[in-house]
């Protein structure tokens, strides 16, 4: 079969940003802020469910998954946009655009699946304590958040093989910030309804069958919690539950705004908004929300940060040496 390059488009442009120098500064700097809080929140998830004992347990491992994809989602996308308010550098190239558009539809899908997998352990954590050990043990756990990612990728490789394969040989300004199905698709001179349906289709099918499992899952712990005898269980069964579905609420609505309608209804300016809303507001937010839900996390958060104070403390009240090697024992430690 003969393999012909369609696309006369080499590279494309993200106009969807601001061009006054006066905002631009200003973006730069909120979202630099943004995004450097984002590391630092989710970072520091990470090392504390890798140190503290007491969040070695499948719960905890699928929050470290999470906080992995919320250090990715935004480091696809937001460093290109400080380097384009920064210096102003909009263009990037077909295969950079590509390359994007897969590692974002990567992310976002495999983060569907897990919060799928983390209602279900929440589910078998409240409606079957005694056997949660058995249940899903951390070779399940691990199983289970490797068929995410997996998942994930083969979705997102239909997905931008779709887009593509198309034909590109009009403008080719994206209106966005990054490159995405949507802005991406409305740049095509192709015919785009049979991309669309499978498109919306896979996405429906994919995503309708984790809020499903999200839904039922939490049906089943809303049974359980009411059925409760005692206030005390049912409110630390609901703080159990409650950072988990502030997350899923975020994410659901702000991903089928996006993705799960035709490119007929395809607003710029609208999906602007609720892009950063998922792709830089959220990943900022789900540490917050689990570290103010959850005492776990508070208590393993702040035994954190009391041993990196620890060293710190130790060397500015040890007793003083030599004279001539006072300063070279402060550097050498």
């Amino acid at each position: 079969m003969q393999r012909i390059n369609m696309s006369t488009v080499s590279e494309f442009i993200l106009i969807g940003l601001s061009d006054a120098p006066e905002v631009r500064v200003l973006l730069f700097v909120l979202f630099l802020s943004i995004y450097l809080a984002t590391m630092a929140g989710n970072i520091t998830i990470l090392i504390a469910i890798r140190t503290d004992a007491h969040l070695h347990n499948p719960m905890y491992f699928f929050l470290g998954n999470l906080s992995l994809l919320d250090i990715l989602c935004p480091t696809i996308t937001v460093p290109k946009m400080l380097q384009a308010m920064l210096f102003g550098n909009k263009v990037i190239s077909f295969t950079g655009c590509m390359l994007q558009l897969f590692l974002l539809i990567d992310v976002v899908g495999t983060e569907i699946f897990l919060l799928a997998v983390m209602a279900y352990d929440r589910y078998v954590a409240i409606c079957h304590p005694l056997q949660y050990v058995n249940i899903v043990s951390m070779k399940l756990s691990a199983h289970l958040a490797i068929g995410t990612w997996v998942v994930g990728f083969f979705n997102s490789l239909l997905h931008t093989s779709l887009i593509f394969t198309l034909f590109f040989c009009g403008s080719n300004r994206v209106d966005q910030y990054y490159c995405d199905i949507p802005p991406v698709l409305a740049l095509s001179c192709s015919p785009t309804v049979s991309r669309e349906l499978v498109t919306l289709t896979v996405a429906g099918v994919l995503g309708s069958s984790a809020f499903v499992v999200t839904l039922i899952s939490y049906f089943h712990i809303l049974l359980a919690v009411l059925g409760m005898n005692s206030a005390e269980s049912r409110h630390k069964a609901f703080s159990t539950c409650s950072a988990h579905l502030t997350v899923v609420s975020l994410f659901y609505g702000t991903t089928i705004c996006t993705y799960v309608r035709p490119s007929s209804t395809y607003s710029p300016h609208q999906d602007r908004i609720v892009s950063m809303l998922y792709g830089i507001l959220t990943p900022l937010l789900n540490p917050i929300i689990y570290s103010l839900r959850n005492k776990e996390v508070q208590g393993a958060l702040g035994r954190v940060l009391c041993t990196s104070r620890k060293p710190a403390a130790a060397q500015l009240g040890s007793p003083p040496q030599e004279e001539g090697n006072s300063i070279g024992h402060l550097f050498l430690h």
